[in-house]
Formats: structure tokens, sequence, C-alpha cells
């Protein structure tokens, strides 16, 4: 996945889940239940403070 790749939310409230697609032509569909949301948030923060603390430290020289 890169910056450059299209992603688009698609909220499904009859089925109480959100649909995420990636990409153009065949995208690549995640599927997500309305109580998993919070959770993809965390565990996507959480990667991203890694990424983060990581480069901070390559930067630092450590």
């Amino acid at each position: 996945m890169t910056a450059d790749l299209p992603m688009r939310p698609l909220a499904m409230p009859f089925a109480d889940r959100v649909e995420l697609r990636f990409g153009k032509a065949f995208p690549v569909v995640l599927v997500v239940d309305r109580d998993a949301v919070p959770r993809l948030r965390e565990v996507l923060d959480e990667g991203w403070k890694a990424l983060q603390a990581s480069a901070a430290r390559q930067e630092g020289g450590e």
C-alpha cells in the first residue's frame, strides 16, 4: 500500500459495517463491523506511533 493508492470508504448502515476499497479497476475490499472500527483505528495508531518512534531513533543516531 502506498500514499497514491486510491482508498474509498463506504458506510453500509444496513449491514452495520464499513467497506474500505483499495485500488481502482479491481479493488481489494476490507469489510469491518461497526464494533471493530475503534479497534482497527487503535491498531493503525499504534503502528503509526511505532513508525514515528523508529524514525526518531534513526534521526537521533541510536
